[in-house]
């Protein structure tokens, strides 16, 4: 699975204008899906940022506390180094 992965990233990587990165996704994903990583990256930008409760995050931007929860958890697991990094990729 790794394989067909790395093609997917090797696509959207050679996409070089917006509206053939929307088409591709939108090939790619469902409107749902869409939102869903849309709302996944939200809530990890929140978390990383440290201004708002769980529940906040939920109710403003209606995402389950579930979603929330596992996001959470996930940045809980990693080193400092590796928040660092990603608070500069996503912020």
């Amino acid at each position: 699975m790794r394989a067909e992965w790395d093609s997917v990233l090797e696509k959207v990587l050679l996409q070089q204008e917006r509206q053939n990165l929307i088409v591709l996704f939108e090939l790619l994903l469902t409107e749902e899906e869409r939102s869903a990583v849309a709302g996944r990256l939200k809530v990890f930008q929140t978390l990383l940022q440290g201004e708002m409760s769980q529940r906040q995050i939920a109710q403003e931007y209606q995402i389950s506390i579930a979603t929330i929860t596992r996001c959470s958890n996930y940045l809980k697991h990693m080193s400092l180094q590796q928040r660092e990094g990603i608070k500069q990729l996503i912020l």
